[in-house]
């Protein structure tokens, strides 16, 4: 059994907690943090069958990552465990590093806590197979909460310094796709690392490609994030990269998260390639190589990227929310024979089956700017390929919380409620088939014109709701719609959508 302060640790596949004082009690305290780095390293020993194995450690830019990396270090060390120290790194590379045959790295751990405010840190763990799932966080965390550790011959710690090969595989990523020793001459691209670890890609991989990455920002790695939040769905942080594209008259803007393994884009015209946009320009990247092919993405796209999808002679999957779900769902049609090369999110989790089924934020924009500039030799741009993409001309998510203390039980009654609030519905209200979370329901032209998504968050106690429509005030006909519903459920704290109903009347 998990003992609660290391339950309270779990976020889906990865550790995530508080590792600085200041507005929340710490959960990653130095005996949590240590308990779990030695749990790692028996979890380890025990998958591999060997008693020697070898541990990479790296971290991105927050400011409790030095602590976190010692810790971490010597605890493995502890185990009897060699341990490669990275330093500042992308959760991407660390993957990479166990396939990396010269340096016989078993597994790896990454401190990050991706987008989330300064005070939070957390933990990723790899093996040569891949991140680890949801039930190897479970039996690791049993063991750092219940295992008494041996004493055993201390293992070395040394600094291995594995940016420059990563970045090495990207560049001759593009040079052997291109055939050109750097096919980004003539190219201005400005990226945005919102001072996380992603600096590196301007100065380690679009330069060497020739590329002019002048006018660039927040390269520098600073824990504070003083700029904006390192995140491609925050809006100040989007805005941020738009208006650096049009000031520097680049030809793309290009934005990571702090760890590297997100990504979004920005038009020369200084308009977002994001979410859906994001998906329906790799897919016709990779529709326009081979077909038919699936493309599995999150549950909250929308209906008009699947029918763009369709049209380039693919198959939308609109498959659970979290980057290892729909990792899994590819990888799983794939075993059985149905051509999948893509797992995506809105969130800019991209995931392809060419590069290990790997979220990387860093090789999904190196595809990107390896088919523009093919297209620049046919006088093309990137924006040509997403030109027939119907976007809705509204959208909106209200993000619910419960007066319950029993979240889980009461959110997957709300669904099964609203499910059967929607089949007694007029005409024109339907739900989606097949779906496969939460609750999605389409409306006609005379109710909304749309879609609404009632769904219970992968990592926190509450219930998004999402809503798109072609129409003009369409989100507030549907939105009037669930409110009719929900305002009967006292255990949901619906204040945000009683606040939006009130805003548009």
């Amino acid at each position: 059994m998990i003992r609660e302060k290391y339950a309270i640790l779990k976020s889906g596949t990865d550790i995530r907690g508080t590792a600085v004082s200041g507005k929340s009690e710490i959960t990653l305290t130095d005996k949590v943090v240590k308990g779990i780095a030695r749990a790692f390293g028996v979890f380890v020993k025990c998958k591999s069958g060997r008693a020697n194995i070898r541990v990479a450690v790296g971290h991105d830019s927050r400011i409790s990552s030095d602590d976190l990396n010692r810790l971490v270090s010597e605890a493995l060390a502890l185990e009897g465990v060699d341990v490669c120290q990275i330093g500042l790194c992308s959760t991407p590379s660390m993957f990479m590093i166990t396939k990396d045959e010269s340096l016989n790295v078993d597994a790896s751990i990454m401190l990050t806590a991706s987008h989330h405010p300064m005070d939070k840190n957390g933990m990723k763990f790899f093996t040569a197979e891949g991140g680890v799932e949801s039930s190897d966080i479970d039996e690791i965390l049993t063991i750092a909460s219940s295992k008494s550790f041996d004493t055993c011959e201390p293992g070395k710690i040394e600094f291995v310094d594995y940016m420059p090969t990563y970045c090495d595989i990207l560049v001759n990523k593009a040079r052997t796709a291109t055939g050109k020793e750097k096919p980004l001459e003539g190219f201005k691209i400005v990226v945005d690392a919102g001072n996380g670890a992603g600096g590196f890609y301007a100065t380690k991989v679009l330069q060497p490609l020739g590329c002019d990455t002048t006018g660039s920002q927040f390269l520098e790695p600073d824990g504070t994030f003083p700029n904006h939040i390192p995140n491609p769905e925050n809006k100040v942080a989007m805005d941020s990269i738009s208006s650096c594209v049009l000031k520097n008259k680049a030809d793309l803007g290009v934005i990571f998260d702090t760890d590297v393994d997100r990504a979004a884009a920005v038009g020369s015209d200084g308009l977002e390639i994001n979410r859906n946009k994001l998906i329906a320009l790799i897919s016709a990247i990779l529709l326009s190589e081979q077909t038919p092919a699936t493309i599995v993405t999150d549950s909250i796209t929308s209906v008009g990227l699947r029918n763009f999808i369709e049209s380039l002679g693919g198959v939308q999957r609109r498959f659970k929310r979290g980057y290892k779900n729909v990792i899994n769902e590819s990888i799983r049609l794939n075993s059985l024979g149905e051509y999948s090369p893509l797992a995506i999110e809105t969130s800019g989790h991209a995931a392809l089956a060419e590069n290990f089924f790997l979220d990387d934020g860093a090789y999904l924009v190196t595809r990107i700017i390896i088919e523009m500039a093919k297209l620049k030799e046919q006088g093309r741009n990137l924006t040509d390929l997403i030109d027939t993409l119907h976007e809705g001309v509204e959208e909106l998510e209200i993000r619910m919380g419960f007066n319950n203390q029993n979240f889980k039980d009461y959110g997957l009654t709300i669904l099964e409620e609203y499910k059967m609030h929607v089949e007694s519905s007029c005409d024109g209200i339907t739900l989606e088939e097949p779906n496969y979370e939460g609750v999605r329901v389409n409306f006609d032209k005379d109710n909304g014109d749309g879609w609404l998504l009632l769904r219970m968050s992968v990592h926190d106690p509450i219930m998004p709701l999402n809503i798109e429509s072609s129409s003009v005030g369409g989100c507030s006909v549907i939105a009037n719609h669930f409110y009719n519903f929900i305002t009967t459920h006292k255990g949901v704290n619906f204040e945000n959508l009683t606040t939006y109903i009130n805003k548009v009347i």
